[in-house]
């Protein structure tokens, strides 16, 4: 039974603000159903937004937030060229492009006259200093809504990124503080933040070395993922094996038949595991197990005897070759 205490993470994610039916099909699309999916969608990238110099001091083909003041509209008198506006600070000028653009919403936008934050990548065209479509364009008053360093995640057709980050900022404030399942020496000598610390970090990158998988929040939470499956995996395993089974002992004859026709000897790990396989195979309980190793290790023809002790005992095997 499911804790009460993970319950709003495992809701739809049409209960979170943004996510409509439209939506939440193409969210689903992209990561599932749930808010805790919605969780595990890290992010692929980071738009760097910290570079904030002055107009002389920009630096093309890269990000900056600049602080401007706009100066005058220049609407195009054919619709297939651009919409310019041209921009300044006390050390230089910038020119903002729009190609199919509204003239009324830029000029709310960028009334002339006021002060604004703009922030996106600059260009130079024709020696002249250009930003097209700047990702944020925000009153001098609310530039913390531009994200110093902004997560860039998966996208699918039809999202835009700012519908996907306000939908996985709203599903990391449901969660909580859960208690700590991992043995305390060992989440010390990893040096690993508790559960949520880690996600909220991971979804918070500071720099690209957060991006890597053995970032101490990434690890952390790639720990948790495989710890769980293994203990979900241990539970489905005990719970088959609980149920009774049909015992399958043969005689050994056909077997014998097989092994002595065979042009090598089985290896010692080979014999081990047909003796440890036999001793499932003829005991009450039912069988659950994965035989793993190496191509060519030799595990056919493990499955193999284990086909021939069945058809003994009157049953019927199959073997499915992936190649």
């Amino acid at each position: 039974m499911r804790p009460q205490i993970l319950f709003p993470l495992f809701a739809p994610i049409t209960s979170l603000p943004g996510i409509g039916p439209r939506n939440a099909k193409l969210v689903e699309r992209l990561a599932g159903s749930r808010i805790v999916d919605l969780l595990w969608l890290l992010p692929r990238d980071i738009v760097d937004r910290r570079y904030m110099p002055t107009i002389s001091e920009a630096a093309t083909d890269r990000v900056a937030t600049l602080k401007v003041v706009v100066n005058n509209h220049m609407a195009p008198a054919n619709k297939r060229h651009p919409y310019r506006i041209s921009c300044s600070d006390d050390t230089g000028e910038l020119t903002l492009v729009f190609f199919h653009a509204r003239a009324d919403y830029l000029n709310r936008t960028l009334p002339e006259g006021e002060t604004r934050i703009i922030s996106g990548r600059l260009e130079r065209f024709r020696g002249a200093l250009q930003m097209t479509h700047p990702d944020y364009i925000v009153d001098p008053e609310e530039i913390d809504s531009v994200l110093r360093v902004e997560p860039v995640y998966p996208l699918t057709a039809d999202i835009s990124p700012k519908t996907l980050f306000r939908a996985i900022q709203a599903a990391l404030e449901k969660t909580v503080d859960l208690p700590e399942w991992l043995d305390p020496a060992f989440q010390q000598q990893q040096k690993w933040p508790d559960w949520r610390t880690a996600l909220l970090a991971a979804h918070s990158p500071e720099d690209f070395s957060a991006l890597s998988p053995v970032s101490e929040a990434r690890a952390r939470l790639a720990y948790d993922e495989l710890l769980a499956n293994q203990l979900a995996l241990a539970l489905v395993r005990e719970s088959q094996r609980m149920r009774a089974g049909r015992i399958n002992q043969g005689n050994g004859a056909l077997r014998e038949k097989v092994r002595s026709a065979l042009p090598f000897r089985l290896t010692d790990c080979q014999e081990k595991v047909v003796t440890e396989i036999d001793k499932d195979m003829a005991s009450r309980g039912r069988m659950l197990r994965l035989l793993q190793g190496d191509v060519g290790s030799g595990k056919t023809v493990v499955a193999l005897f284990m086909m021939l002790t069945t058809i003994e005992c009157g049953g019927q095997a199959a073997i499915m070759a992936p190649t």
